[in-house]
């Protein structure tokens, strides 16, 4: 804003110094104090000014851009993988306690992990026999019952997670229960690796049992909670490997004349189908949550499109030109600077913000990966000079716990990034910027 106002005062006072050498003594003096009113608009009596924060010892004020606008996604995702924030309640309310303090404004934590529910759900206990996430630190809990009431108490958004979409632990009850439900590759096997570790399989979107399975658990959330929205991800696609099980053939078959799909799984147009199918299904559920809860909104967060299309076929760009997003934050995990600054500008993103409130997800460490505050710092920055219209940072545990800085330092420096409390923007509302050309 400063900049703009100085630059305008350039123009004004060169006009204004001109004018005053043609027309004499008097014209200089009326020149002179109107420089005065303008320098006290551009500079506020001292009295008036904002009161500093402290730098953290791992960075100083000046590093920060600071958004100009009271509207801003300030958010995280908690999740029961790499952490134990939700595995007693003190650690919960712990963790909401240090996020408030830090002027976060959005919790995303997981309820869908693992092929178990982390809420007491009938819909889970009618298809594995249990309601609930048997790790012992969860038992006996609501944990979204919790959250809501913490979150909405300190100012905070709590928006739902469904983290692992259509994927599921290969040894899970639900796998175990419901092998029908699986998608496989052409040559049968189910197993899909994941980190080289863990072995996973993936529901079939595509099957109407499993769309309402999915379509119930959801419901169940949004009618039984005051939540103030559902966020999914590229796991509510499935990797583009899978999808020749028998069931997904016939339908094919059934729609190209008998014809089966392409053995290449990349063929862009069996890509598109079977994106398209998902899509289909996300339009319905769409209109579902909506009639049993209008107020929650629909999150996505996806990676860029390209990937999330041809690695996972959810084809989010379509979902939001056809309304199906209310609020989109790219999950952009880049270390390159000129990675993620490229990524930032994909026209389907910056389409996407046109509209609706897009932010950015930003790494803020794995286990065994940290991430130094200064890249963390640099990141939020470029996001902010985009003009997107926040961030959330992934994962909770990492912001202060796995890092190479004291846990008192980060705190320090997000408080400093977060310097005062800021809105949620909404669907209606234009995305914020921070003002600056990007760098």
């Amino acid at each position: 804003m400063k900049e703009r106002v100085a630059k305008s005062f350039d123009i004004f006072a060169n006009k204004l110094v001109q004018f005053s050498q043609e027309r004499g003594r008097l014209s200089w003096w009326i020149f002179l104090f109107v420089l005065a009113l303008t320098l006290v608009a551009i500079n506020p009596f001292p009295g008036h000014s904002q009161p500093a924060i402290a730098p953290s010892p791992i960075e100083s004020p000046e590093q920060i851009c600071q958004v100009e606008t009271t509207k801003e996604i300030r958010g995280v995702w908690l999740t029961n993988v790499d952490s134990d924030v939700l595995f007693s309640a003190d650690k919960t309310a712990e963790a909401i306690a240090l996020l408030a303090k830090a002027n976060f404004n959005t919790l995303y934590p997981t309820v869908w992990n693992w092929g178990y529910t982390l809420y007491p759900s009938a819909i889970a206990k009618s298809f594995t026999g249990l309601p609930l996430d048997p790790t012992a630190g969860i038992q006996g809990r609501d944990i979204l019952a919790e959250m809501v009431s913490l979150g909405h108490e300190a100012g905070m958004s709590v928006i739902p997670w469904f983290e692992f979409g259509f994927m599921a632990p290969a040894d899970s009850t639900l796998a175990k229960t419901h092998p029908e439900w699986l998608t496989a590759r052409q040559d049968g096997s189910v197993i899909w690796w994941e980190g080289k570790v863990h072995q996973r399989v993936w529901l079939n979107p595509l099957r109407p049992d499993v769309q309402q399975f999915m379509t119930d658990l959801m419901v169940e959330i949004v009618s039984n909670y005051d939540i103030d929205g559902i966020q999914l991800d590229d796991h509510f696609g499935y990797p583009s490997e899978l999808g020749y099980d028998d069931y997904t053939v016939k339908l094919y078959q059934a729609e190209h004349e008998g014809n089966s799909p392409p053995e290449d799984p990349q063929d862009p147009d069996w890509v598109q189908w079977r994106a398209d199918k998902i899509t289909a299904y996300v339009e319905t559920l769409f209109h579902n949550l909506k009639e049993h809860n209008p107020k929650a909104i629909v999150s996505v967060s996806p990676n860029p499109q390209e990937f999330s299309l041809n690695s996972f076929l959810l084809d989010w760009y379509r979902w939001e030109r056809k309304g199906l997003i209310e609020e989109l934050v790219v999950q952009l995990y880049r270390d390159r600077h000129n990675d993620f600054i490229r990524e930032l500008e994909q026209p389907e993103i910056l389409a996407a913000r046109e509209h609706i409130p897009v932010g950015i997800g930003i790494l803020s460490g794995l286990k065994g990966r940290p991430i130094p505050w200064s890249k963390i710092r640099q990141q939020v920055n470029i996001a902010r000079r985009h003009g997107f219209a926040g961030i959330s940072f992934f994962f909770y545990e990492s912001l202060w716990n796995l890092a190479t800085e004291p846990p008192e330092a980060r705190q320090t420096a997000l408080k400093n990034l977060f310097n005062d409390q800021a809105q949620r923007p909404h669907v209606t509302d234009n995305p914020s910027n921070c003002g600056f050309s990007a760098s």
